[in-house]
């Protein structure tokens, strides 16, 4: 799920956490390689630009930024994203490697700070969807529970405790097949893995999930970033975006009884 850049981490003024500075010392000497998206790929992904921002829907199953591996990443293909201007644009939050959907961008620092502003003082609305297996314990609902962060020698994950941070995720059904839910998804809080750990800890863990639930091979996590509402400007109506939902979400949508429109079901299939 998404969550905003921490003042450790890569944001407005350009300065980083010593982990941040050498993955990114690490990526600058691994040999150049072509972008995981064409320039023309990333740009159809674009869903709205103006002079501050850019929202582009995040493909599945590709990190947004660098990391240790050394994986493809989205950032990799930013600089197709400048539009004229002499940077290319900022992540203002990040979204799971494997959540699909809406990621803002920032286009300049300025524009960043703004972001970085809206992000920590909560004042955005976020949506998801989900597929869960199961189903939740009422048609809509508040789930509640802090979450801790977990250290391990195999990686790490986020679990349910009394000992973490707050996390609160509003959810409602919006419909039903045999054996799973669809979920919209409100997170009031920006917690690592948030939606994913609440759903499976209220025993309706959202399809695809290897971390917190179960999946076949080759299925992908069923969970996207739906929505999202910027309040940019005091004088101006908030910007709301929204993306499609994915190709590997749409039987189980449909089975849930999402009905897209034609137009918009042929754009998510391009």
């Amino acid at each position: 799920m998404a969550r905003p850049l921490k003042p450790g981490a890569r944001h407005a003024s350009g300065a980083s956490s010593p982990a941040a500075a050498r993955d990114r010392a690490a990526a600058v000497a691994r040999p150049q390689r072509e972008p995981p998206l064409t320039a023309e790929e990333i740009q159809a992904r674009v869903l709205h630009r103006d002079g501050l921002i850019l929202v582009i829907d995040k493909p599945a199953g590709l990190a947004v930024h660098a990391g240790p591996s050394g994986a493809p990443n989205l950032e990799e293909c930013f600089d197709a994203l400048r539009f004229g201007l002499p940077r290319p644009p900022a992540l203002a939050h990040r979204l799971d490697a494997d959540t699909s959907g809406v990621l803002v961008l920032g286009r300049h620092p300025k524009a960043l700070s703004k972001l970085g502003r809206l992000f920590s003082g909560r004042d955005t609305k976020k949506t998801y969807w989900a597929v869960v297996a199961g189903t939740p314990p009422a048609e809509e609902g508040v789930f509640d529970w802090p979450l801790l962060k977990l250290n391990t020698r195999g990686g790490w994950s986020v679990k349910v405790s009394d000992k973490g941070q707050s996390a609160v995720t509003r959810y409602r059904v919006l419909g039903r097949a045999p054996g799973m839910t669809w979920l919209e998804l409100s997170p009031e809080t920006g917690r690592t893995h948030q939606i994913r750990v609440h759903c499976a800890h209220a025993g309706c863990p959202v399809i695809g999930d290897r971390l917190y639930g179960t999946a076949v091979p080759g299925q992908q996590l069923h969970l996207h970033s739906r929505a999202i509402v910027l309040p940019l400007s005091q004088s101006k109506p908030p910007i709301r975006v929204e993306a499609p939902p994915p190709p590997h979400m749409l039987d189980a949508l449909a089975s849930c009884g999402h009905r897209a429109s034609p137009e918009r079901e042929a754009a998510v299939s391009a």
